[in-house]
């Protein structure tokens, strides 16, 4: 097996952004990340994970796990033993999605075989621009929402090699968002809206949003991709996209839930498929793309922007089908002697 090593990203700032505060939302708390990082070390350290390198912070994170590592060796715990955890500290925090991009990176040129993320679509995203063709496992909608411990033996078996990556991880789609010299990627979807400014990011009114472009869209998802959920589905694992033209007064209207608690009626009009390497042009005169829900790049009269389906989307673990893979090679059944 080697050195196995497993990286973990934990987003303190994820979970609080304006669509929360509008929606009463509940927000997602420091100490439960800690826990779930808690969790994940116990499932590293079951299935033979030797090193875990985990993102430092400012919100409480890292520093909770270290006090739970120093709290374990005082009691002088025995039985199912965590890896070594290397902090990675040295380098400045900024708060912004720069701080997961370059605790990626270290954790690439490290050695690790999985990385994987707490956070939102935004956090994946970042990691996975960094990430290169390590795979990379989240907690948020993409791929999937999973439990701590889950993930973290699924991780685990893919980075000590017991289950072979070849077979346990898929390439995901993304979408190529180009305002002249600017580029940004989505991994689920890219919405352009009429609003002039970034402001806060979060894009929390449809009624602002004139094109969408979705790398998959998904019946129970949650968010702008669930508009066209409901009307033209596109799975995961389909090769092609979907894009629409919205606007508050088309014929067409469906009832999207577009944040938690936030149940509006989207006008949708035109729907077209996106084919993997085509060109959509964005026909608004001004405005600004939000890309996974957050605003990135603005735009002015006359600049041409141009949106591309990818196959070329970052590999992803599939839980699900690392844990069917155990259970048919019996990864962990234990005999009693």
């Amino acid at each position: 097996m080697g050195d196995a090593i497993v990286g973990v990203v934990a987003n303190p700032l994820s979970g609080r952004d304006i669509r929360r505060l509008v929606t009463q939302a509940s927000v997602f708390p420091t100490a439960e990340k800690a826990n779930m990082v808690q969790r994940m070390l116990a499932a590293f350290g079951a299935v033979g994970v030797h090193r875990v390198l985990l993102s430092t912070d400012l919100g409480g994170i890292s520093a909770s796990v270290f006090r739970a590592i120093g709290r374990r060796a005082g009691h002088g715990e025995t039985g199912q033993g965590w890896p070594e955890v290397e902090f990675l500290d040295g380098q400045p925090i900024r708060q912004t999605a720069q701080d997961t991009v370059d605790a990626v990176r270290r954790m690439v040129t490290a050695g690790a075989r999985v990385i994987v993320c707490l956070g939102g679509d935004g956090t994946a995203r970042a990691a996975a621009s960094a990430a290169g063709d390590v795979p990379t496992g989240t907690n948020n909608v993409f791929p999937a929402v999973r439990e701590a411990t889950v993930a973290g033996l699924a991780a685990g078996l893919v980075a000590t090699g017991l289950v072979p990556a070849d077979g346990a991880t898929r390439r995901a789609k993304l979408l190529g968002v180009r305002v002249g010299d600017r580029v940004e990627t989505a991994l689920v979807d890219a919405a352009v809206s009429t609003e002039r400014h970034v402001g806060s990011r979060a894009v929390w009114d449809p009624a602002t949003v004139t094109q969408l472009f979705c790398a998959f869209a998904e019946p129970d998802a949650i968010g702008l991709s669930s508009v066209l959920g409901q009307l033209a589905p596109v799975a995961r694992h389909d090769p092609h996209g979907v894009t629409a033209h919205l606007s508050p007064a088309a014929a067409r209207q469906v009832l999207a839930p577009i944040a938690p608690g936030l149940v509006v009626p989207v006008g949708v009009g035109d729907i077209e498929p996106m084919r993997p390497g085509s060109e959509h042009r964005v026909e608004a005169r001004a405005g600004v793309v939000a890309v996974d829900g957050e605003r990135e790049l603005t735009f002015e009269t006359g600049e041409p922007i141009v949106v591309t389906l990818r196959a070329d989307g970052p590999r992803c673990v599939d839980v699900p089908a690392v844990l069917a893979a155990s259970a048919r090679l019996g990864l962990l059944r234990r005999t009693h002697r």
